[in-house]
């Protein structure tokens, strides 16, 4: 009987994923036309954090700039997992929450899209400070929610036990959001990295989540997958567009909600396997900043450290493809542990 019902939810997220890839494949076509058509051209990153000229970067994807890419392309993505969950996937306990984060930081990135294609805003787009105080308000509405209302205030370490949080579950949870949103948004740089990435990071968690027995959070992380490889179609080098902030924000962020939905803390626990390249290519930006500031030269050629590679000879193929795989490799042992650590 178990075995079954196992094999009807495997075919039921195999379906919905289906569903969800021709869906966004489809509709493409007419949103990339649109985009094209009304000139929503991504505009070139012109200064570095430091006010200075970015002469790297612009050397790096000269070519980019001599052609118009439109950006926001990432609407359309995250409006056909909304659309496909609340035909096919809507639960309380498992959905609303991530389909609240990618909404919700949907918006905000289309809002910072908006100012970067009309020059509006700080570096071209919404000033850090306020996108982040938007991105913490809306973590700390999640965190509130899963701790009175869902009742999560535990991590499990696998091989080590469980920590009881109490209140400190709510910035944790604040951190987790926030610092996932970020770390995906800053690996989005190259044609087609971010996808590959968003890729195996909901694909690891649909197998955990699968493995312990959350069904419809699995079918959620099968439905992104559908759609983000729809978005990769389009996407790898040359892209035909890019997704923007209101895909690799919101994206990013709902993919934290989903670390922490998995039974017990495991998804956290987690988290820097699945979502290693993202933690790797933050690290080094702040790192990059400190030893900048203590040595008053630069670390790394360029950072983020995908830049980096660029800098050094690398094409930008050959990186993302590189990151893909250890991207899939890390991703892999977390869902191990993640395993293990459940049962």
């Amino acid at each position: 009987m178990q075995e079954a019902l196992l094999q009807t939810e495997i075919l039921r997220i195999f379906i919905i994923t289906t569903i969800s890839f021709f869906v966004a494949l489809l509709a493409t076509p007419f949103w990339s036309n649109f985009l094209y058509k009304y000139r929503y051209w991504k505009q070139p990153k012109e200064e570095t954090l430091y006010g200075q000229q970015a002469t790297v970067y612009q050397q790096l994807h000269a070519a980019k700039h001599t052609r118009h890419i439109p950006t926001m392309a990432g609407i359309l993505y995250w409006l056909v997992v909304i659309l496909v969950s609340l035909k096919f996937n809507l639960t309380r306990s498992q959905t609303y929450l991530p389909l609240f984060s990618l909404l919700a930081v949907g918006i905000i990135g289309a809002v910072d899209d908006w100012f970067n294609i009309r020059g509006i805003g700080g570096v071209r787009g919404v000033r850090a400070r306020h996108k982040m105080l938007w991105l913490l308000l809306i973590a700390a509405l999640g965190a509130w929610w899963f701790y009175y209302k869902l009742g999560f205030n535990s991590v499990l370490l696998p091989g080590v036990g469980e920590f009881m949080l109490g209140w400190w579950y709510i910035p944790i949870f604040m951190f987790v959001i926030v610092g996932a949103a970020n770390a995906f948004n800053i690996s989005d740089g190259l044609d087609g990295l971010s996808g590959g990435l968003f890729a195996i990071a909901f694909s690891a968690y649909g197998l955990l989540a699968m493995v312990n027995g959350q069904n419809s959070l699995a079918i959620f992380c099968g439905t992104v997958v559908g759609v983000i490889l729809a978005y990769l179609w389009f996407n790898i080098f040359p892209a035909r567009f890019f997704g923007g902030d209101t895909y690799s924000l919101a994206f990013g962020a709902t993919l934290g909600v989903v670390a922490m939905l998995i039974k017990g803390g495991v998804g956290l626990a987690v988290l820097p396997f699945v979502a290693f390249i993202p933690f790797i290519e933050t690290l080094s930006v702040l790192l990059q900043m400190a030893y900048r500031k203590i040595y008053k030269r630069k670390l790394f050629l360029i950072a983020p450290i995908h830049h980096h590679f660029e800098a050094i000879g690398w094409p930008e193929p050959k990186v993302t493809m590189r990151f893909w795989v250890i991207g899939a490799v890390f991703a892999a042992i977390g869902v191990v542990i993640g395993i293990l650590g459940a049962v």
